[in-house]
């Protein structure tokens, strides 16, 4: 059985939709039809930022190792406005406790970029090209430091564009990822999760 640890906030654990659609959920059914046996767990929080995610982690370490990780996190330091080096280094560090977990083993973790939330009903009135520029400045740090780490890098900014044009996309908050985003994104992870098993 392998482990797999997914770490986030709302997009990981999907808020707004059944846990069956999360896209960590359909990742591993994905995997499990491929013959892996895995089993997701998470840790995560809807409004999250790195800062909070890194303090969820001390105050309840997860035990043992696992064979997968996965890490998706900065909406919230966006949203909230908080400075690009703040971010730079604690995602460093949260990257660094994600390839601990997965017992020392880059290659046994999938960094996912920052989804735009700026495509959405949610930020309507508020100026769309900005919050699209810092997402894309957060998400510029991200894969630098996870290409220097050597783990996978999934790109899902711009599948979360296609929500633009596309309300089946959005959950009923017309914010969050719907079911169905959630399935587009388990399929652009597939291959790097399998990638990442099959280096164990």
């Amino acid at each position: 059985m392998t482990r797999f640890l997914a770490l986030g906030d709302s997009y990981t654990i999907g808020e707004g939709v059944p846990e069956p659609e999360r896209w960590p959920n359909q990742l591993e059914e994905r995997l499990r039809a491929r013959g892996y046996s895995v089993d997701v767990s998470t840790i995560a929080r809807t409004g999250w930022t790195t800062g909070e995610l890194l303090e969820a982690m001390r105050a309840t370490p997860p035990t043992g190792r696992y064979g997968l990780v996965s890490l998706l996190i900065g909406v919230n330091n966006q949203y909230r406005g908080l400075s690009l080096d703040a971010y730079r280094a604690e995602f460093s560090r949260l990257l660094d406790g994600a390839i601990q977990l997965a017992d020392g083993k880059p290659r046994s973790v999938i960094v996912l970029s920052i989804p735009d939330w700026s495509v959405t009903p949610f930020a309507a009135g508020r100026d769309y090209s900005q919050i699209s520029a810092q997402i894309d400045a957060f998400n510029a740090v991200n894969r630098e430091i996870s290409q220097q780490a050597d783990v996978h890098y999934v790109d899902v900014t711009p599948a979360s564009r296609l929500a633009s044009g596309d309300p089946s996309l959005l959950a009923s908050d017309q914010l969050h990822p719907s079911g169905r985003m959630y399935s587009h994104w388990a399929e652009l992870i597939l291959p790097e999760a399998l990638a990442a098993l099959n280096e164990i």
